[in-house]
């Protein structure tokens, strides 16, 4: 399942040296392998994103001014595919952002929405609206121009912002809620057809909680800064999970478990962030039993490793990391509202990327305006992603993945081991190889 390099290899001329690579500690304990960074990376540097494609206007044809992007997808060709929940349709754009059609609609027919909230692409380049409004997910053939409708039969029909994956067997993993009350997947073959049901993945970690009661309603709050435990669905068809209180990543395949650990600096919670999260949630509490005081548990002092797990259309998994709390004036701030406040935190987006085999890539630095939701899309060596700019205006951005190598100015693509690695724990410096993909226009 892995593998061990013997040598180096840089697909572009040049004169000097390559960098040196990461450093990994290789362990087989029963059936998990794992594959762990103490430094550096195959990049050797931070990665950066440059913007290539910007689609979305302040002022201009309706087909480039979008409402509130809710999802995002892409094929094989690059074409853009966004949903936007206000309008409630989806608009396709081709790979230079030029826009080709509108798909979907308002209404309970053929080929229309009731309360849509996720796309997703299949790799055969058909494209799937999840809509629990008619409890179905909804197709479109590009190539044909059809559509069909795959109806599920579940006791849940509404949950906000769950995801829609496929992977590259034609599947689709869907989340709702099971007439018991559970949480379940629903996994669909490539004709719509109910192949499976899976449980939800789940941990024995217990949340961190605060909560108050009163006769008549009770409200519950997560502290701020304990761990959560995050899963997503890999291009391959299998879990990949973490629980974030420590820098460790499962891809739980047929025959075991790759598990994924880096040597990882916690990023320290200052005594200011920390106290207007307190009061955040002091506040919300006290909206439904105001006279709520916090007795306990402690804040934390460190935050979480990281706060989302995604994957890639090639296979990576990109971990969105935590990272320092920056103080923000609140323009927007209303002193009549309760919950509005002068100033917030917020964190930077920061993520660290591996290659499906659990080599570390290294770490990408979006640009300001980024935006880590709607969950971005990842393929080789780019990024879609929304963006705002400084008057709100959102805007789907196609970003080149580049590292400055030397002022080498490329971008990364296809790495990973070659070789079978032994059984036994070893250490390795593991080369750097570089390919440079062909990307899309």
């Amino acid at each position: 399942m892995l593998a061990a390099a013997t040598a180096l290899a840089l697909t572009a001329c040049r004169s000097d040296p390559p960098p040196a690579g990461p450093r990994v500690e290789i362990d087989t304990i029963g059936d998990t392998t794992i594959v762990r960074t103490s430094s550096g990376s195959v990049w050797a540097a931070e990665a950066r994103l440059v913007p290539e494609v910007s689609i979305g206007e302040l002022d201009g044809p309706d087909e480039y001014l979008f409402g509130r992007i809710g999802s995002l997808a892409v094929d094989s060709e690059g074409n853009i595919y966004v949903f936007d929940t206000q309008a409630s349709h989806v608009r396709a754009f081709d790979a230079t952002g030029t826009y080709l059609a509108t798909l979907g609609g308002k209404g309970e027919g053929p080929g229309e929405f009731k309360r849509a909230e996720t796309i997703a692409v299949l790799p055969d380049g058909r494209l799937l609206v999840r809509d629990p409004g008619n409890m179905r997910v909804q197709v479109f053939d590009p190539e044909s121009g059809g559509t069909d409708e795959w109806e599920y039969n579940s006791g849940n029909t509404y949950r906000a912002g769950s995801p829609l994956y496929t992977d590259v067997r034609g599947r689709t993993f869907l989340l709702t809620r099971g007439h018991d009350g559970d949480d379940i997947i629903l996994v669909l073959g490539p004709d719509g057809t109910h192949l499976d049901t899976l449980p939800e993945p789940t941990t024995d970690y217990e949340p961190v909680v605060v909560s108050a009661a009163t006769e008549n309603a009770s409200v519950t709050s997560f502290v701020p800064f304990t761990p959560g435990f995050y899963w997503a669905v890999h291009s391959s068809g299998h879990f990949l999970t973490g629980l974030s209180s420590d820098y460790r990543v499962d891809l739980v395949l047929d025959d075991g478990v790759l598990r994924i650990e880096r040597a990882y600096d916690p990023v320290p919670v200052s005594g200011e962030e920390r106290d207007y999260r307190r009061e955040s949630v002091v506040r919300m509490v006290r909206f439904t039993v105001p006279d709520w005081s916090w007795d306990g548990p402690a804040i934390p002092d460190q935050k979480p490793v990281f706060n989302e797990l995604l994957t890639g259309r090639d296979g990576r998994i990109w971990v969105r990391l935590a990272t320092a709390g920056q103080r923000v004036e609140n323009e927007s701030h209303d002193p009549g509202d309760p919950f509005s406040q002068p100033v917030t935190w917020e964190e930077s987006t920061r993520y660290d990327v591996f290659e499906s085999d659990g080599s570390y890539l290294g770490a990408v630095a979006p640009p300001d305006g980024f935006r880590s939701q709607p969950d971005p899309v990842f393929d080789g060596g780019h990024v879609w992603a929304v963006a705002t700019d400084e008057l709100g205006v959102e805007r789907v951005v196609r970003y080149r993945i580049e590292v400055d190598d030397r002022g080498g100015g490329r971008f990364p693509s296809e790495t990973s081991f070659a070789g079978q690695l032994p059984s036994e724990r070893r250490v390795a410096m593991l080369p750097v190889a570089w390919t440079v993909r062909q990307g899309v226009p």
